[in-house]
């Protein structure tokens, strides 16, 4: 049985607008982020994802990532990542990365994310997320007010 608060998982009404949105952040590319031939060594696409992951959910959906995991000990692993790596990106870079909800399951979500430098297409990748408790190790339920906010950035192509 989960032990999740329901009110942390109430996203608030004024975050809740249209279906559709991108979030979106800039993300610099940082000298621990390359290899020795000085691109990205690509499992650092990996910790950015989620870096990005994280922030959605603080400032995009209005609910704490920290809280989820610290107090709730609840999280979103990814459980599936399918990745095209399409150009190099060097250090001093500034990706835009842009984060779309493709699809909604029970406990589940499958996001798109592509990153670009400019108008160049550097990544994008497909994750799976899986709500997850930190206590079971089991999936648990996307609450209904989550799932609200989620939908605002429900992917409209």
């Amino acid at each position: 049985m989960s032990t999740v608060k329901p009110h942390l998982y109430a996203v608030p009404p004024e975050v809740v607008q249209q279906v559709g949105e991108t979030f979106e952040d800039t993300k610099v590319i940082r000298f621990h982020h390359c290899d020795p031939a000085g691109i990205v060594f690509y499992p650092q696409y990996f910790v950015l994802f989620n870096e990005l992951v994280e922030d959605w959910f603080t400032h995009g959906l209005g609910v704490s990532f920290a809280d989820q995991v610290v107090r709730e000990r609840v999280s979103v692993p990814m459980g599936r990542i399918e990745c095209d790596f399409v150009g190099p990106s060097r250090i001093g870079d500034k990706l835009t990365f842009g984060l779309n909800v493709l699809a909604l399951g029970s406990s589940s979500m499958k996001i798109r994310i592509k990153a670009t430098c400019g108008t160049e297409l550097r990544v994008r990748a497909t994750l799976t997320l899986v709500q997850a408790s930190l206590v079971s190790l089991r999936s648990v339920p996307i609450s209904p007010g989550l799932r609200a906010g989620l939908m605002r950035y429900q992917a409209q192509d």
